[in-house]
């Protein structure tokens, strides 16, 4: 908590406010970027067989409330002084009837559960089909859409609940949402609608071609009145400002400004591309749960498997490309589950207070003499961490991970070194997004990193010796908070522009150097295994 008395009431301040898969969080900063608080709310995933993934948008907001009323009493501010609001969140879709009333996703017919998450694939057979059409429009998401993305989504509803697609009054990208719920406005922001709708924010206009095509023409017939009639950039502050009813909820004042939101990697990204005001040198990594890539081009770079190039959606004026990984993080975790003696560790990495990986990474560390020489701990050691497909660069849902060279050791230095394998393969997947973009002529200078499982200095040198590109950690300790701060800074005009408050506001405070000589060669070597070992799990798929 920070003194009052450094951070007096009478000078503004905003709000940022990440919603992730598994929390919702509150930051405010003072407009010189400095973070004087955050507060943080759990929320609940329902997850079922089948990749079935929800989440219910009324206990979403609940914790966006509680999250910002306690980040703002921490701070000893006047809630009076805060000026502007911006909200993140994962590109999940949410379903309201009339009157903005819940209705039920799927099977368990609980209306609270009104939310498809972003990581749900029940919709891979009809992303397929989509795909099969071979629309222009999907030369804008790589070239295949995936089951992430909002269409595929739809149109599982519409196939498998018909009831609940004809009763949806909007169906929200879960961003837009929370500024519906916030002022009322149902305007959506570029950056859901074109990265995760198909709209097509260079012409300024949805391809009603395409939905009717895919099964989905009601949703053009009615001039595309339940998914968005009225798009603005991120930032754009939303008519009539903060509502009466939410501002009491929020304790928060009535009319205060109201960005449009983005996506939750998307404001990771303009909080850290800034640096060095060059962001078509830099690639904005967020390693979390999942893992989300993002590089900007002054025009247009189609890049076979990954997601885009869409306009605007990330930095005004800029064309975006988007990678990653479903599961990254996530895969660690899944990976580390599969040992022996994970449950003793992580009974160790509780009784010290910080999750299984941070122990492991402590771990590693203190085994070297530098952390460059960790991948000496892993020969014939060989992990493919896509446990939940490959979303880029080959737009593969249907892969799945490979753990090649394990024996039958049971001890420490075992989940060390297996834990040190799924890094390298999290660092070479990534090298491989990076190569694609280069070969089609988007190449970057280096990775800025965010994002919670990014956050040891170990993690982030082992990723620049994966990829061999030098690895940014920014000044900011909650980028992704602080980008949706920057959102309600604009709404507030407390900057000209988003590049100007970007260019503010990034700043790095370590760069980890990739590592030449010896380690670079083992690294070449192991990202040709790691190739192999991908070609031939698809050449066995289905035997």
């Amino acid at each position: 908590m920070t003194d009052q008395r450094q951070h007096p009431s009478n000078v503004p301040y905003v709000v940022g406010i990440d919603v992730g898969t598994g929390s919702a969080r509150a930051g405010l900063f003072a407009l010189d970027g400095t973070m004087l608080s955050t507060a943080k709310r759990d929320i609940t995933l329902y997850r079922e067989a089948g990749d079935i993934a929800e989440q219910s948008s009324r206990e979403i907001w609940q914790a966006v409330c509680a999250s910002v009323r306690e980040a703002v009493a921490r701070s000893g501010i006047d809630p009076a002084s805060v000026v502007g609001i911006g909200f993140d969140a994962t590109c999940s879709l949410v379903v309201l009837g009339e009157g903005g009333a819940s209705l039920p996703v799927g099977g368990s017919e609980d209306p609270d559960r009104d939310i498809i998450v972003w990581m749900d694939h029940r919709a891979v057979a009809q992303a397929e089909r989509i795909n099969a059409t071979g629309h222009p429009v999907l030369a804008y998401v790589g070239g295949r859409i995936s089951p992430e993305m909002e269409t595929p989504k739809l149109l599982w509803l519409k196939e498998n609940r018909p009831q609940i697609f004809d009763a949806a009054w909007q169906f929200f990208d879960l961003a837009d949402f929370l500024t519906w719920r916030a002022t009322g406005d149902l305007a959506r922001s570029t950056c859901t609608v074109t990265c995760k709708w198909t709209y097509l924010a260079h012409e300024k206009r949805w391809d009603a071609d395409y939905f009717h095509k895919v099964g989905l023409g009601e949703l053009a017939d009615d001039g595309f009145a339940r998914i968005g009639q009225t798009i603005v950039e991120p930032g754009s502050a939303l008519s009539g400002g903060l509502s009466a009813a939410a501002a009491a909820e929020l304790g928060l004042k009535p009319g205060t400004a109201v960005a449009a939101g983005m996506i939750d990697a998307h404001a990771g990204g303009i909080g850290t591309v800034g640096y060095g005001g060059r962001p078509e040198e830099n690639m904005a990594y967020v390693f979390g749960t999942s893992s989300c890539t993002m590089s900007s081009t002054a025009e247009p770079v189609f890049v076979p498997g990954v997601w885009g190039p869409y306009y605007s959606a990330m930095v005004p004026g800029m064309w975006l490309n988007e990678g990653g990984q479903s599961a990254a993080g996530a895969a660690i975790d899944q990976l580390l589950a599969l040992h022996p003696h994970a449950p003793k560790a992580a009974e160790r990495a509780a009784e010290r207070g910080v999750p299984l990986p941070v122990l492991l990474a402590e771990l590693a560390q203190a085994s070297v003499a530098d952390p460059s020489q960790a991948v000496h701990l892993v020969k014939g050691l060989h992990v493919v961490p896509e446990f939940l497909g490959n979303r880029a660069p080959f737009a593969d849902p249907h892969a799945r991970a490979i753990i090649a060279g394990l024996g039958m050791d049971r001890d420490e230095e075992s989940l060390v070194a297996l834990y040190v394998a799924g890094l390298c393969g999290i660092g070479y997947g990534l090298k491989e997004i990076i190569d694609a973009q280069a070969q089609s002529g988007a190449d970057i200078a280096r990775i800025v990193i965010s994002g919670g499982a990014g956050q040891h200095d170990f993690v982030r040198q082992l990723l620049a010796d994966a990829t061999g590109k030098p690895v940014v950690a920014p000044e900011a300790g909650e980028p992704v908070l602080l980008g949706a701060a920057l959102l309600g800074a604009l709404a507030a005009g407390s900057f000209a522009d988003a590049r100007s408050a970007m260019h503010a506001l990034s700043a790095a405070d370590r760069v980890y150097t990739p590592t030449d000589g010896a380690v670079a060669a083992v690294h070449a070597a192991r990202y040709e295994a790691f190739r192999t070992l991908q070609e031939a799990a698809r050449t066995v798929r289905g035997c």
